[in-house]
Parts: C-alpha cells; sequence; structure tokens
C-alpha cells in the first residue's frame, strides 16, 4: 500500500508563485491552441493541461492528495481564465515578443521553484526536491506539446530542463543554508527564468544527437 503524507500547509508565497506560474503557463497552452486554431474548448484543454499537469504529477508523487490542480478552485480558475482572455483577446498577445516561449520561460521558472519548495514541506530528500521541482516545470509543457503533436520542448529547446534544475538547486541549496524560503524561491525562479531567455536570445543548448553518416 502506498504510504500517503498527511497534508502540509505551504507558505502563501509559495501559494502565489504556485498560482503566478500557474497562469503564465495556461497562457502558454491557450497561445498554443488558437495557433494551432483549436476551438474554445480545445484551447481550455490545453491551458489547463499546460498549467496543471506538471503539479498534479508531482502532488501525487509526494502523496499531496487530492492535487490542488483538480481539487483548489482557484488553479481551475486561473487556468480557465488565462485559457478565455488568450481565446478572446489573442491578438494582443500575439503582439507579445515570442510569446509562448516567454511565458512558457516564466512558468519554468515558477513551477520549478515552488515543486522544490513543496517537496521540501513534505520532507524529501535534497535530491528528491531537486528532481520533483525539475518535474513540475517541465510537465506541463510537455503535455502542452503532446496534445498538438509537437516533440516537446524539453527534449529539443535551448537550456529547458537545465534551467529548472538550476532554480530547483537554488531553492534546495538555499534551504539548506538557512536562507529564508521566500527569498531562497525568488532567487532560484529569477536564475531559472534568466537562463532560459538567455540560451533562447544565444542560442545556448546541450550537444543534439547527429545521425551517423549515411544511416
Amino acid at each position: 500500500m502506498p504510504q500517503f503524507f498527511p497534508p502540509i500547509t505551504v507558505s502563501t508565497a509559495t501559494l502565489v508563485l504556485d498560482l503566478l506560474g500557474t497562469f503564465v503557463f495556461a497562457l502558454s497552452g491557450a497561445v498554443s491552441g488558437v495557433k494551432h486554431r483549436l476551438d474554445i474548448f480545445g484551447v481550455l484543454a490545453l491551458s489547463f493541461a499546460a498549467a496543471n499537469v506538471g503539479g498534479i504529477t508531482r502532488d501525487l508523487l509526494i502523496g499531496a492528495v487530492p492535487p490542488p490542480g483538480i481539487a483548489d478552485w482557484r488553479y481551475i480558475a486561473v487556468a480557465l481564465a488565462a485559457g478565455l482572455l488568450t481565446f478572446y483577446g489573442g491578438a494582443v498577445i500575439e503582439r507579445l515578443w515570442n510569446s509562448v516561449l516567454l511565458f512558457d520561460a516564466v512558468g519554468l521558472g515558477l513551477f520549478a521553484v515552488t515543486g522544490a519548495s513543496k517537496a521540501l514541506a513534505y520532507h524529501l530528500p535534497p535530491l528528491t526536491a531537486v528532481l520533483l521541482g525539475v518535474l513540475t516545470g517541465v510537465g506541463g509543457g510537455m503535455a502542452r506539446d503532446i496534445l498538438v503533436s509537437e516533440v516537446p520542448v524539453v527534449l529539443r529547446a535551448d537550456l529547458y530542463a537545465v534551467a529548472a534544475l538550476a532554480g530547483a538547486a537554488v531553492v534546495v541549496t538555499g534551504r539548506a543554508l538557512g536562507l529564508a524560503g521566500d527569498v531562497a524561491s525568488v532567487i532560484g525562479a529569477a536564475l531559472c527564468i534568466g537562463v532560459r531567455i538567455m540560451a533562447m536570445r544565444r542560442h545556448w543548448q546541450l550537444p543534439v544527437a547527429r545521425p551517423r553518416g549515411g544511416a
């Protein structure tokens, strides 16, 4: 039988960052849906998946059930609001610089730190907390891309998972050094977002697999 942890109250700052991450990831999902000319249900479904799949997966793994992504009306409302905003105001959102990738970078940073923070709140080991932070950050984007039949960004983008890893590691390291949790989260999120945006601008990336000649 799986062992579930009792519910634990996370800090207000972690909740705020989580909801903000939910909103911007939902925007990235909705913008992707609009670009693929989905109907309103498809846009909202993509918005919800991008916003909540990573967090739901994390919560199931740590035993935080039922996951807030489906049990807390705020997460659902924020995701749907972002979807509706994009569906009816897509022209404005599309004018933003490289909107999907920009929203995705912000969501990645916010979710990476909140994922790691929540894992630490459930007294999980540091390495596990880092990995769950990465999972929280990349899970929604993977769901979004798979639903529109694209190779997930995490498998092809410039320093995507590495940026999430850096942000989550800052949170865990900061806590170990006695840094205030909220301060560590802000620093970690800023580092993750900064690395991701710089990687997009300067095309930093890990080595890419090359097929052998004649293969």
